[in-house]
């Protein structure tokens, strides 16, 4: 096995953990054929060596930056760190807030369990009851399985980093993982605009409701939907396996987040980047901007009611949605402001934000619904009926 160590160059590296810079004091290291510049900045109990895919993490610290890009001198392309396709991810916990981890998986842990039964026990109801059998239910329950499936990609690999330590991720499940979560986030948008035109019939045209909103158009605006999350996101796995990962494979964060792997990429990542600015504003903007004016609508024909009883029980039907909605899109707001805007904030909290936004909703989805769609909460206290009755 080759080992060079030079000390002390009088160059700069970054941190990968958290982008400090760290002048003059890094080492540089070459192990069959692998060389990395690093230095001491965050110690990693977790550091091991994986010789047979001949990467190599340091107890000191994840790797920082390709040397090639660093030194004066030209390396021969065996001292490079080139790989196309890495066999493994390394995924992250929280950095800097490792003493909490136990109370963090904790809490995450009860907002999907909360996630998993609420949306099951919409779900069962819905099929039990013939009176639930309409466009907005089905479209719910449409809802409930995206919240399922979207909880699902994220929260098991993160309880083993939390509980086993289990940070390796292949890299065909990393880009099958991020597919997923974007994927389903999309289509969870797709969902409320769904939603949104459903409400709109029901209260601005409600005796045309069933004559506009048939089964048929209701099945294909749900094919509709889930066929737009799947074309627009599947270009960022492909992208995503075509870059070049020179630098590390190590991701800062619990789950394999588009931009957080692509940052990984030696190559000019441009094309990813506009693509996600663009599926954001295709998805976000328009859905956003077509559930406004629907809400517009409804408000004015709510507004024109005679009494104030019919204006607050027309209102009441459209809450649980309205509700439901900001949730969803304030969360992803806050996340993607984070993501361009957010430099100097702090790493962990990058991490908590990014997962609070896909549990929180999947875990609020079902309690507002079940608390303010009376046909759900009867027949929920049917399922439960007190002791006596």
């Amino acid at each position: 096995m080759v080992h060079t160590t030079m000390s002390a160059l009088s160059m700069g590296c970054w941190c990968r953990c958290c982008g400090e810079r760290g002048e003059g004091h890094g080492n540089l290291r070459g192990f069959q054929g692998k060389t990395h510049l690093y230095y001491d900045h965050h110690p990693r109990p977790w550091a091991h060596t994986e010789s047979q895919e001949n990467v190599w993490y340091m107890q000191e610290t994840p790797f920082c930056l390709r040397v090639r890009h660093l030194l004066p001198y030209s390396m021969s392309d065996s001292n490079t760190t080139d790989f196309t396709n890495p066999s493994t991810f390394i995924l992250m916990d929280i950095p800097g807030l490792e003493t909490a981890h136990v109370w963090i998986s904790i809490a995450f842990s009860a907002m999907y369990a909360v996630a998993v039964l609420g949306n099951f026990t919409i779900l069962f109801i819905v099929k039990r009851e013939p009176s639930l059998h309409g466009p907005m239910h089905y479209f719910l329950c449409r809802l409930a399985v995206t919240d399922l499936v979207l909880s699902t990609s994220i929260l098991p690999k993160m309880l083993s980093i939390f509980w086993f330590n289990s940070r390796e991720i292949s890299f065909n499940a990393c880009l099958t993982q991020m597919y997923f979560i974007h994927c389903f986030s999309v289509m969870e948008s797709g969902i409320f605009l769904a939603m949104a035109f459903d409400r709109y019939v029901a209260i601005c045209h409600p005796l045309r409701h069933s004559t506009i909103l048939t089964n048929s158009l209701v099945a294909k605006i749900g094919l509709a939907v889930v066929v737009r999350g799947g074309m627009l996101i599947l270009p960022t796995p492909l992208l995503g396996r075509r870059w070049p990962y020179c630098r590390t494979n190590i991701i800062l964060h619990t789950h394999c987040e588009h931009m957080a792997v692509v940052k990984l990429a030696c190559a000019d990542t441009r094309i990813s980047s506009y693509y996600s600015f663009f599926v954001a504003f295709l998805v976000t903007g328009l859905d956003v901007f077509f559930i406004a004016m629907s809400y517009i609508q409804i408000l004015r024909a709510i507004i024109s009611l005679p009494t104030k009883d019919a204006r607050l029980k027309t209102f009441g039907t459209c809450g649980s949605h309205l509700c439901v909605i900001l949730a969803f899109y304030i969360l992803a707001l806050f996340s993607s402001l984070m993501h361009r805007f957010g430099n100097n904030v702090a790493l962990h909290f990058h991490v908590l934000i990014a997962n609070v936004y896909l549990l929180v909703p999947p875990m609020l989805n079902p309690i507002i619904y079940g608390m303010r769609t009376k046909q759900i909460r009867d027949r929920l206290l049917w399922l439960f009926p007190h002791k006596g009755t």
